[in-house]
């Protein structure tokens, strides 16, 4: 029987798709709206990672989605949220937010930071079920971070310091990490690893910075220390793929 063997993607923060307006500046992982390309439609579960800067007193109008996970991440600045299911929050660094899209939802996100732009990363995963009734979440987790590592921040598994998603084969971490410190990329089939902030060095060598990703296939064992700054990691740990029909 072959033996599997660990596999490391690494993406620069040059190479995604870009999309520049007036009041948005966003860089798409994957491919996005008029962004495509067939060999860049996903890793793993996970669909879209958009990393946003918005200016201030703009932002994206209400807007319909549908049977979607949906988990927003602030990295400074705050962003106001609305649904059509009543559900209101500002979301701030720290703050875990998502969002089940379900049977069918309409938001808007605008900038609720008068001073400056608000900048955060975007994500979506498929659900493990259609057509549930959509929800809302948010849960401040900024104790847990500051203990240092990796904190679970959303989950389909049932981790209590995190919110919950409707995708049992997916966990997003994050970890604000310290000068020098290291954390050990969980140990599935896939792992995406994005650097919001700062610098990371892999233990096979390769080196990150802000906007790099490193997508990893069979991560056990692999180690991340972060550069002199220190560093913001986001790892969405995965069980399985898409699979489109």
């Amino acid at each position: 029987m072959p033996t599997l063997t660990q596999a490391i993607d690494v993406r620069r923060a040059g190479e995604r798709f870009e999309t520049r307006i007036d009041w948005l500046e966003s860089y798409h992982s994957f491919s996005f709206s008029r962004h495509y390309d067939p060999a860049n439609t996903h890793f793993g579960l996970l669909l879209v990672s958009n990393h946003d800067v918005i200016a201030p007193e703009t932002g994206f109008s209400t807007h319909p989605h549908r049977d979607m996970e949906i988990v927003t991440w602030v990295l400074d600045g705050e962003l106001e949220h609305k649904d059509s299911e009543g559900n209101v929050g500002i979301i701030y660094p720290g703050l875990a937010q998502k969002m089940s899209a379900g049977t069918g939802i309409l938001h808007s996100e605008i900038n609720a930071t008068k001073a400056g732009p608000v900048e955060l990363v975007q994500m979506w995963v498929v659900p493990d079920t259609n057509k549930i009734r959509p929800g809302y979440q948010q849960l401040d987790i900024n104790s847990e971070l500051a203990k240092g590592g990796l904190v679970p921040l959303a989950s389909g598994r049932g981790h209590e310091s995190a919110i919950a998603i409707k995708q049992e084969g997916a966990t997003l971490w994050v970890g604000r990490l310290a000068a020098g410190e290291t954390v050990t990329v969980p140990d599935a089939p896939f792992n995406h690893v994005y650097v919001a902030k700062g610098e990371v060095s892999l233990s096979t060598g390769e080196g990150l910075a802000k906007g790099d990703a490193a997508r990893v296939s069979l991560g056990g064992g692999l180690r991340a220390t972060a550069g002199a700054a220190g560093a913001e990691l986001l790892i969405w740990e995965m069980d399985g793929t898409i699979r489109f029909a």
